[in-house]
């Protein structure tokens, strides 16, 4: 014997309205619809639910033990319902996030910290590891959200358009070419150039370099976008980054940034998520701040206004010469000169 959920609701309507019209209008369904449920139901039971009283439905014994069933069960069902509403829109969640090719995310607190204000239990989880092939790794459920500037043909994934950003080459202040509003690709061919691996997918190479028919002194391939930027800053060669990637480090004056070719070189970023999946709430309001809040607007165009990188370089040699001088008078005994 078994019983739906159609029983259960028809049995708890019939109790609080006392007639089988009064459930009928609350549950949207016809007299008769609802007097063959009650038929079938009593007949699956063997037993009598209702007992026509003055022209009123009342509960038999069975039907109250019914009834007290029916009332579990539909509170129970209402508060699941909730639950998995409520988990796909506010309560909990998490987002395993990856960004194509960069391993920097200096740009994620702010927004995570505005984001948290409307999803305080949706946890972010970085999937670094990710990096080298987001799209495989989106299409193996390894993935939430992913992005990216390459898009590869998959009806599988859906992109949202972020924010154009532009790739620039990362030098030190004092480093020769530092005094140029733009680079060729001629400028490049005696540098030590530092990139993501694979160099075969390189963008500076494959799309300015290559099709000149400029190549490097030296290329070396680095993972982490922190190293990369540490040793640009050590003067062990200049780096391929967008503004966004380096945008602390070109604040400080610690590195700048030129613009390659007069043009400039610009990409479009989009977030990638998978197609045959309903996107959670939570996932669509951190993609829309994504584009509210690009990762760009924490950067400002690097200046390549000469004077202003003269100024930068000489300060960077003053203090340089300075902390030789203090070195040379304290081996000499003497008191250091003031900084």
């Amino acid at each position: 014997m078994y019983l739906e959920i159609r029983h259960l609701k028809l049995v708890a309507a019939i109790a609080e309205t006392g007639s089988v019209t009064g459930a009928g209008n609350r549950l949207h369904l016809t007299q008769s619809a609802l007097s063959h449920q009650l038929k079938g139901a009593e007949e699956q039971l063997g037993v009598r639910l209702f007992d026509r009283k003055d022209r009123k439905m009342v509960l038999t014994a069975a039907g109250a033990r019914l009834l007290q069933t029916a009332n579990s069960v539909l509170a129970e069902l209402d508060r699941a319902a909730k639950d998995i509403q409520g988990s796909d829109t506010c309560s909990s969640g998490r987002i395993r996030l990856s960004t194509q090719c960069y391993t920097v995310y200096h740009w994620l607190p702010l927004r995570l910290k505005l984001f948290q204000k409307k999803f305080p239990e949706v946890e972010f989880q970085l999937v670094v590891e990710a990096t080298d092939n987001p799209f495989q790794a989106l299409l193996e459920g390894k993935l939430d959200l992913a992005i990216i500037s390459d898009p590869i043909r998959n009806r599988k994934i859906l992109y949202t358009p972020l924010f154009e950003d532009e790739l620039f080459i990362i030098a030190a202040p004092e480093h020769r070419l530092a005094g140029k509003k733009y680079l060729a690709p001629e400028d490049l061919a005696g540098e030590n150039l530092i990139i993501y691996p694979p160099k075969e997918e390189c963008t500076v190479l494959k799309e300015i370099l290559e099709p000149a028919g400029i190549s490097p002194r030296t290329i070396r391939e680095v993972m982490l976008t922190e190293a990369i930027i540490e040793m640009v800053i050590a003067g062990l060669g200049v780096a391929s980054l967008p503004g966004w990637a380096a945008a602390p480090q070109l604040a400080s004056g610690a590195v700048i940034g030129l613009p390659l070719t007069a043009q400039g070189f610009h990409r479009t970023w989009s977030a990638a998520h998978l197609r045959d999946r309903t996107a959670p709430v939570y996932l669509q309001e951190f993609i829309r701040l994504l584009e509210e809040r690009p990762l760009t607007e924490d950067f400002s165009r690097p200046d390549s206004d000469s004077k202003n990188l003269k100024v930068k370089r000489n300060a960077a040699r003053g203090r340089a010469a300075g902390a030789g001088l203090r070195s040379r008078e304290q081996e000499r005994g003497l008191p250091a000169p003031a900084a």
